[in-house]
């Protein structure tokens, strides 16, 4: 009964859903007040629908309803809670309905939080934001109900994936949804400006939060499975360009840029045209990776097996959403008239190259992600687009983004002097000069990668600082002035400098974990040693454990890393265990002094007869001991990899700090009072 009646609560959220994308849109272009305040208690209701069905579908999961076709599909009676909560969204229905659920949740906090909006471009909105809630409800009840009955119920289900039963990637798609969801507010805004013909500070101010909250969400989700695929695949990598990857990394390139432009919208009203369009572009890539994993066109670790049908569907979506918001553009653009002029020397130019820069770069990783569909389905061969290409082709734009971002984020308005503009930062210039040499000089090869990446990093976070201390005249004023300066600049001046400096942190893990990564591959038998970066690795024992209630592997006490990593396998072994496992105890030691023990396991799920690698991992700044156990060969001995590599972790460290400079923004109280009023609208000129 529960879950018909979440059925029907789907069937009324789309019923909602079109009157609410039809009726105020109708008032908004008639001026009809009452028609308009429509939309806010519709979406609140649309909401409240759509939750109300996924908690009955939550609730089939947690109580094993195996009469639920999905439920018997993906879920297990002996499965942890943890994940008998998460696998609700570890499979197409489920995570399609998470998917909506966000939708409506957004358009809600729009209806509740948005009452300083003008009252049309509120309608239109909210209009815009329903029609998306329509084609996904739609898309859900026709093709993909998750309610469906069994006439004759199993007694047990077929379990989740094993590898979605990790803590990773029972956070990771509610982040990532966070924020591919949370660019339909910027579409949704783009396309009811293109409506109204209008765009100006006030609806750049109002763009921005919601673009910096999605912003947020894909960083720590990008960053959560990147952490996962490092942890639980077993293969010793954070990032491999997989096409379900580069579905989430394409919007997140895109809102960079989108949020760097509607920064020259909101101070000088330039770019107007260029952020609309960036608006709609970076919602569209978050339906071209709905695309990726839904359509059985690609295969992906992250991808789910779906029918070409729904495949077609979303297609569909795709057509209509981005074809018709890109033919509003073609058509409504030109009135989008640019007040602010600015040179080529200004701060407005240098978010200007920022933005091509980043724009340019998501192109590439589309065209690398695209092309093996493309040239099989015009030539019928099959090829592959791999890494090699992404490093050669992706690089150079990020190396001259990092390179642009300190300089542009000082430059002054309007118009600068580049030798004045450039004067602070020669002693920097000096110091990453001086880094690199230092870099090369310790090295033991003689790569240029490392030395390289470490200028950079050193050259964002120290260009960040900068940014701060200019700011707050640091040396030209009493110290004490400087300080109150500090204390009293803007919240998303302190977001900005914390995030780029994230992202000179990330710079800094890629260089060193590429660049001085140490890895071998043997066999040992229990008591064998092997010697790698001047560390020790011995297997101390390998042994089994069945099925059972008893989670903790006996003698792997320090088995997990420290800091998150060990609240992540905290987590990770609360509730009964669903698998047999193979794990080998190992002690690593260097310079003759234990440093860690370790447990690396190979896991095996019976119900879905499907094996896993659970690596074991010494975590620290410097360096990661990542320790992988294979196969046992017919001599007994087991086929164990070891890596070493160094500042791996500073990786995910950047994107927290890039995710804390996001949440600094978004405490800004500029955000939290609300846009300026708008101006009264000027007669619409053409642009020239």
């Amino acid at each position: 009964m529960i879950a018909e009646l979440g059925h029907f609560a789907l069937v009324l959220a789309l019923a909602v859903a079109l009157v609410q994308a039809v009726v105020p849109l109708i008032g908004a272009a008639r001026g009809w007040s009452d028609w308009m305040r429509l939309a806010a208690p519709a979406a609140g209701l649309q909401f409240l629908l759509v939750a109300l069905s996924f908690a009955a579908l939550t609730h089939a999961f947690v109580v094993s309803d195996f009469s639920v076709r999905l439920v018997a599909a993906n879920s297990h009676s002996a499965k942890p809670m943890l994940y008998k909560v998460t696998g609700v969204w570890g499979n197409h229905e489920g995570s399609l309905m998470l998917w909506t659920l966000i939708l409506t949740l957004f358009g809600a906090l729009v209806a509740w939080r948005g009452g300083a909006l003008p009252p049309r471009l509120k309608a239109r909105v909210l209009s815009v934001q329903a029609m998306i809630g329509v084609a996904f409800l739609a898309f859900m009840l026709l093709t993909s109900n998750p309610f469906l009955r069994l006439v004759d119920p199993p007694l047990e289900g077929n379990d989740l994936n094993p590898l979605l039963q990790d803590p990773g990637l029972a956070f990771h798609p509610p982040f990532l949804y966070l924020g591919y969801v949370g660019l339909s507010m910027a579409y949704s805004f783009a396309v009811a400006a293109l409506i109204e013909g209008r765009v100006d500070a006030a609806w750049a101010r109002w763009v921005r939060p919601w673009t910096l909250a999605a912003w947020l969400f894909l960083t720590v989700g990008i960053a959560l499975g990147s952490y996962w695929a490092y942890y639980e695949l077993g293969w010793g990598g954070w990032w491999f360009w997989d096409p379900v990857e580069n579905a989430s990394f394409m919007p997140w390139l895109v809102a960079a840029a989108l949020l760097h432009s509607a920064i020259v919208v909101e101070k000088r009203e330039s770019l107007k045209s260029w952020t609309v369009l960036l608006a709609v572009l970076a919602f569209s890539f978050s339906l071209i990776g709905t695309f990726l994993v839904r359509s059985n066109v690609i295969t992906s670790v992250h991808a789910f097996a779906s029918d070409p049908t729904r495949g077609f569907f979303i297609l569909g979506i795709l057509a209509v959403a981005i074809g018709g918001a890109l033919v509003l553009y073609a058509w409504r653009a030109p009135l989008l008239a640019s007040r602010g002029v600015f040179a080529l020397v200004s701060r407005e130019s240098g978010l200007v190259l920022n933005n091509l820069l980043l724009s340019v770069a998501a192109l590439v990783v589309l065209v690398g992600t695209m092309w093996p569909l493309i040239a099989e389905f015009a030539t019928g061969e099959k090829v592959s687009v791999g890494p090699p290409f992404f490093d050669a082709a992706f690089t150079p734009f990020m190396i001259a983004l990092a390179i642009a971002l300190p300089v542009a984020a000082m430059l002054p308005w309007k118009r600068a002097r580049l030798g004045r503009a450039l004067r602070p930062f020669l002693p920097l210039a000096a110091i990453v000069l001086m880094v690199g040499v230092a870099v090369w000089v310790v090295q033991t090869g003689r790569s240029l990668l490392a030395p390289i990446g470490f200028m950079l990093a050193v050259w964002l976070i120290l260009g960040a600082l900068l940014d701060l201390l200019e700011r707050v005249r640091m040396g030209r004023v009493p110290l004490a002035e400087s300080l109150r300066r500090l204390a009293s600049l803007p919240r998303a001046d302190l977001g900005k400098a914390v995030a780029h400096a994230g992202l000179g942190l990330t710079f800094l893990g890629i260089a060193g974990v590429s660049a001085w990564e140490e890895q071998t591959i043997t066999q040992l038998a229990p008591g064998e040693s092997l010697e790698l970066a001047g560390y020790q690795v011995t297997l101390q024992k390998v042994d089994r454990l069945p099925v059972g209630a008893d989670f903790r592997i006996p003698g792997c006490g320090h088995a997990e890393p420290s800091g998150f990593g060990g609240l992540m396998a905290l987590i990770r072994e609360s509730g009964a265990r669903n698998f047999t496992t193979d794990y080998g105890l190992f002690e690593v030691q260097r310079d003759g002094r234990k440093v860690a023990e370790l447990c690396a396991e190979k896991r095996f799920y019976p119900s879905q007869r499907m094996p896993t690698t659970e690596a074991g991992i010494d975590s620290g700044l410097a360096r990661d001991v990542y320790i992988v156990l294979g196969d046992r060969s017919g001599t007994g001995k087991w086929a164990v990899r070891v890596y070493v590599k160094p500042l791996a972790d500073w990786i995910w460290l950047g994107g927290m700090v890039m995710a804390l400079g996001a949440v600094l923004s978004l405490t800004d109280r500029r955000y939290r009072v609300g846009a300026p009023a708008r101006r009264p609208a000027a007669p619409a000129v053409p642009a020239e």
